[in-house]
């Protein structure tokens, strides 16, 4: 893996990505007449380890949720070219027949909270018969009643709304149903695809200190995706900054947010309002449209640092905890390696 070792021991770890790839069919055709290719997520690397929540966060369209729906080995029909490997308890889930898969790790080890749950829950079927198929698909062997009672209470409702149709529950009281069927299993990762979106404040606050409890209570680990670095900042132990479907920065929350390196999140960073300084500042243009493999730098066209060497894509250069994708890493390594002048300043560096 381009900023972690390859050779390191797991340490703990929970999950590792490796090199991870996937694309989408459209239903435009290329010159030779094939369907053209949405390349959608491309050589990501990340490692999460036991009890960690890892942070995704990155502009819409980058790639984000298909990250989490290939580790869930739930990508739609039209996704192809999955590629690269991911290691959970020491497995490779990627070479697993889907029937190994669904037997083994979903829901039971790996549960994900998709976008827009609120509205995924059946409209024609009870709270409660909706949490019991989730156990019969899964082939749970235990006290059913019982279990759907903990779920529910884990996540602050009372039983009452196991009778209910969802029609009957408020947005907050949904997002909490959904987050109970994830972790009805008791799985080691639960990845949660933008949680708190279309949720009032307090709610948003509740679900958030929910995520909390269940971290330092149950042990369990997250992949939290999301657009609100805000968010991120209240929970995440690791973050991943994406940008065209690539990871562009990867590290510790605090060297994230304190020394960003990459210049696309040091530019998310100064778009977040803040009460003592003047209004935000926003990143100029949009992000590429990847349907084919660019063969530069995904930013360029946005950079303010944008230099020749960039019209090559950067490699994963090893930071203190992670990795970032710039090639004005390399700069500054070699001006500080030969006392040489610095290229033009970056702020958090």
């Amino acid at each position: 893996m381009g900023g972690l070792d390859r050779d390191a021991g797991d340490g703990g770890s929970l999950i590792r990505v490796d090199g991870l790839s996937a694309a989408y069919r459209t239903h435009d055709r290329g010159a030779r007449g094939g369907r053209k290719m949405v390349h959608a997520v491309h050589d990501v690397d990340f490692e999460l380890k036991k009890g960690q929540t890892l942070g995704i966060a990155g502009e819409s369209a980058c790639g984000k949720s298909t990250l989490g729906l290939a580790v869930m080995r739930v990508l739609e029909p039209d996704a192809v070219e999955t590629s690269g490997r991911i290691t959970c308890g020491g497995e490779s889930i990627l070479e697993m027949p889907e029937s190994g898969f669904d037997a083994d790790f979903r829901w039971k080890r790996i549960a994900m909270i998709f976008q827009g749950a609120m509205n995924s829950l059946d409209p024609v079927f009870t709270i409660r018969e909706q949490f019991s198929e989730v156990l019969s698909r899964h082939g749970y062997d235990g006290d059913a009643d019982k279990a759907i009672s903990r779920a529910v209470r884990e996540v602050n409702l009372s039983e009452s709304v196991l009778s209910r149709y969802p029609h009957e529950l408020s947005g907050g009281m949904k997002q909490r149903v959904v987050i109970a069927m994830a972790l009805l299993l008791k799985p080691e990762l639960v990845i949660a695809d933008e949680p708190t979106t279309a949720l009032d404040v307090l709610v948003q606050a509740q679900v958030i200190s929910l995520l909390k409890s269940l971290k330092s209570d149950e042990g369990m680990s997250f992949i939290l995706i999301t657009h609100d670095l805000a968010v991120l900042s209240e929970i995440a132990d690791v973050v991943g900054i994406m940008y065209g479907g690539q990871i562009v920065e990867f590290g510790s929350l605090q060297e994230v947010y304190e020394n960003p390196r990459h210049p696309y999140t040091q530019g998310l960073l100064k778009s977040i309002p803040t009460i003592r300084g003047g209004p935000p500042s926003y990143i100029a243009g949009v992000p590429p449209a990847l349907l084919e493999e660019p063969r530069q730098c995904r930013f360029i066209d946005r950079c303010p640092y944008a230099m020749e060497k960039c019209t090559a894509p950067p490699p994963k250069f090893v930071t203190n905890t992670g990795y970032v994708m710039c090639w004005l890493e390399e700069e500054e390594k070699a001006a500080s390696q030969s006392n040489a002048a610095a290229p033009p300043p970056r702020e958090g560096s």
